[in-house]
């Protein structure tokens, strides 16, 4: 149990004791309201129960605080307790308690800041990057790979149940202009005057795409049947372009429960019925359909939508819409409670009609949208819009080839979602303080450092040609009944007292959707680190001081390790 939650219970039992004995009139509990003071010089821990109780207990609130300090039970976490300004209880923890921060992280290693979600938390259905499977991936679609990648990361360290999604766009008219302009290279490398018509897709992988079919099939195809020829190409053309998307993902460390194809939703089942067919049936059975003017629409606007939207055209068309409405259905169908998206700020406009057709079928609120601003790259402070390569966008795998999978996601997740992120390629590939992932890598490496200074000459090589973990290194080199009661020094309690707001860190990270905050822990734990290996030696200090200091920056790289795990960050042991 975290040091915070201990002093709530410490708390609780006193308000508790006060009201029982008739010291405090209230007819509820309040909360025991823990927060960081933002002067250390006022404790570890503030609360502002007695604050929120004056109105309910008709008393000062300064005559509250000591009525509950008054009250609270014998422990061995509170050092000292000072009631200050308006009615606040400043507490001041043993080193003891601090210390146990060290003992708890080191037994628990990765495991250290899990939460358990209470039984019967919702299943969630966890969709990020849309994409058509008509070319590469671009560097927004980077900014979703790392962000719903880290959600999913750190919702399921905090206990909940996610399951991560990828939606393929592969219905439409831009599949057949996919194809055809495959077709249309194909037939210009085999040296035919065809135009490229305005429609399609004329960047230099499609060229690529139509040289290999040329390698596969040569002129094959060159007097076919139009339309067979576009088919074919485009089978061909979107298995290339999927097969690419499952390779740079999977090479950014971001791997799907479920790869979902959108044309599906249009496929009967062994019934006959597709998942349009059902989430339309569902929506009429609710009364929410209706047919004016040849075309079917969906009455939103009784949901709070500023206007009612067409699902199929009066010709017979499918509208876009009527995909997202088969799609959220057949998530719920496949018993998900609650559906997160996350989309580009650009899709503002579809979340009351997303909302609204859950609502029509009965699940109001089951459906929440993450919406993520752009990415603007610059390259030593100047804009940059066009791959030096290829004269053209620079795509998401570019930007892997020349800063690196961790820097990409690191700096694709500094900021919220809701702000754009200013992305220089320039800082992202320093070596240097400067560059943030770096230096969070750099403190992790450092303590590996002394770890592996510690040991002995053969665990130290052992170490570092990876026959030994660093944990198993670690155990190695610090006696098992390791004696934390030297660690006093203002520095070393500081890390302690960061690495104990992991937990409820990545709790209130996941219940916010907020990954974005574990990059600015793990700039500060290695601030925090640095700090500390400036003001206290480690190797040559004396036996129990040295040992117990083992210890700390142990529990200090593993909570590191961990901070950037959750990232789907590396920890490297060297640099």
């Amino acid at each position: 149990m975290q040091i915070r939650e201990q002093l709530e219970q410490l708390i609780d039992a006193a308000v508790a004791a006060a009201r029982e004995d008739g010291a405090l009139s209230l007819d509820e509990t309040p909360q025991a309201a823990l927060e960081r003071p933002r002067d250390e010089g006022n404790g570890d821990w503030a609360s502002t129960v007695a604050l929120r109780s004056a109105k309910l207990a008709k008393k000062n609130p300064r005559e509250i605080a000591q009525i509950i300090v008054d009250h609270l039970p014998e422990n061995d976490l509170v050092q000292s307790v000072e009631i200050a300004g308006p009615g606040f209880i400043n507490i001041r923890l043993k080193p003891t308690a601090l210390q146990s921060v060290v003992a708890a992280v080191r037994a628990e290693k990765g495991d250290f800041g899990k939460g358990e979600i209470p039984e019967g938390e919702r299943k969630i259905n966890l969709e990020y990057i849309s994409a058509n499977p008509t070319g590469p991936m671009h560097v927004g679609h980077g900014r979703w790979a790392a962000l719903g990648d880290a959600t999913a990361r750190v919702m399921r360290h905090a206990g909940y149940d996610v399951y991560e999604e990828f939606y393929i766009n592969d219905h439409g008219t831009q599949m057949d202009n996919f194809g055809e302009s495959v077709a249309v290279r194909y037939q210009q490398l085999l040296g035919r005057d065809v135009e490229m018509p305005e429609a399609c897709y004329a960047g230099a992988y499609v060229k690529d795409i139509a040289q290999a079919i040329i390698d596969e099939d040569g002129d094959k195809w060159l007097d076919a049947d139009p339309t067979e020829r576009m088919e074919n190409f485009r089978e061909r053309a979107y298995a290339y372009e999927l097969a690419e998307q499952h390779r740079v993902t999977e090479r950014f460390g971001t791997t799907f429960d479920c790869w979902f194809s959108e044309r599906s939703l249009y496929e009967p089942d062994e019934n006959g019925e597709s998942a349009v067919d059902r989430s339309l049936a569902a929506m009429d059975e609710k009364g929410y359909i209706y047919v004016e003017d040849g075309a079917t629409w969906f009455k939103s606007s009784a949901f709070g939508d500023e206007k009612d939207r067409v699902l199929i055209k009066a010709n017979g068309e499918m509208t876009y819409f009527m995909s997202d409405v088969a799609y959220h259905y057949n998530k719920m169908e496949r018993g998900f409670d609650h559906l997160i998206n996350i989309w580009g700020a650009d899709h503002h406009g579809y979340i009351a009609r997303c909302e609204a057709m859950l609502a029509a079928w009965g699940w109001p609120g089951a459906l929440e949208i993450m919406l993520g601003q752009l990415v603007n790259l610059f390259r030593d402070g100047e804009a940059v819009r066009m791959s030096k390569r290829t004269g053209e966008m620079i795509t998401f795998e570019e930007l892997i080839d020349e800063v690196g999978v961790d820097a990409t996601r690191y700096l694709m997740l500094a900021k919220s979602s809701d702000q754009p992120i200013d992305f220089d390629i320039e800082v992202a590939k320093k070596k240097d303080a400067s560059n943030p992932v770096y230096y969070v890598q750099y403190a992790h490496a450092r303590i590996c450092s002394i770890l592996r200074k510690a040991a002995s000459e053969a665990d130290a090589a052992a170490a570092e040609s990876g026959e030994l973990s660093m944990d198993e290194l670690a155990a190695k080199v610090i006696p098992a009944d390791v004696d934390l009661a030297p660690l006093a020094h203002e520095s070393e309690l500081a890390l302690m007292r960061k690495m104990d707001d992991f937990g409820p860190l990545v709790a209130q990270a996941a219940r916010d959707r907020a990954a974005f905050r574990l990059t600015h822990y793990a700039q500060d734990l290695a601030a925090l680190f640095h700090s500390f290996y400036t003001n206290c030696h480690v190797i040559g200090e004396e036996a129990a001081l040295r040992d117990a200091r083992l210890a700390l920056v142990d529990a200090a790289r593993i909570v590191l390790a961990t901070t950037l795990g959750l990232l789907g960050v590396s920890a490297p042991a060297k640099m």
